[in-house]
């Protein structure tokens, strides 16, 4: 229950690497506001449905990305193998397969959402799996616990479609500017929640400046 009318909104993309290194801290703040604040998770959708492999430029950009954020959050992992996997499926720039596990996830069992999230990002970081294939959302869905067929079956539904193109438009109306993003909405104002990788507390602090002021 919470104590508190404000909801706020966690933007992220199961494929992006910046939400693998804030997770540590998310997990904080999470638990810190979880009984006055209600939170949503939204999937933004960070690259759209493609069947061409990644562009060598953009692979190489992601993995400058990767030992960026290694230097900027301590304990963040990475498997480096993804982009070396001779002979083996090429990567993608398409992550909207992703977002529909989740959504795929959320439906056959919402306790699941979260555990649909970690289990992508481990498969993808640490495991150097592709999670733009189906194959490997499959067997991701089955190891959490899922049913396989039902999980493929929502995964071309209409109502998982209908429900990842209502999150990519919530995310734009919430203005979130890249991923991850906290958007607070207290009444009828949005407010912008300014991230720290490395300190929830800054956060938390903010989130209570608006949900809590004092008078």
């Amino acid at each position: 229950m919470t104590t508190s009318n404000a909801t706020l909104f966690y933007i992220h993309d199961p494929m992006c690497s910046w939400c693998w290194g804030f997770r540590p801290v998310w997990q904080q703040l999470e638990q810190q506001l979880s009984a006055t604040v209600n939170i949503v998770y939204i999937v933004g959708g960070l690259a759209a449905d493609s069947d061409l492999p990644m562009a060598m430029a953009m692979q190489q950009a992601l993995t400058a990305t990767w030992q960026r954020i290694q230097q900027q959050i301590p304990g963040i992992e990475f498997n480096y193998d993804f982009w070396h996997h001779a002979g083996k499926t090429l990567p993608r720039r398409s992550t909207y397969p992703s977002c529909r596990a989740v959504l795929a996830a959320k439906i056959q069992d919402p306790e699941l959402e979260q555990a649909m999230i970690l289990s992508i990002q481990q498969a993808y970081y640490l495991h150097a799996k592709n999670p733009s294939n189906i194959d490997v959302l499959t067997d991701i869905a089955t190891s959490i616990g899922l049913k396989p067929q039902q999980f493929r079956h929502d995964m071309v539904s209409q109502t998982v479609e209908i429900q990842l193109q209502e999150q990519l438009q919530l995310a734009r109306r919430l203005s979130a500017q890249g991923f991850p993003s906290l958007v607070l909405s207290k009444g009828d104002k949005l407010h912008a929640i300014p991230l720290d990788y490395n300190n929830s507390h800054t956060m938390q602090q903010a989130i209570i400046n608006i949900t809590c002021p004092v008078e």
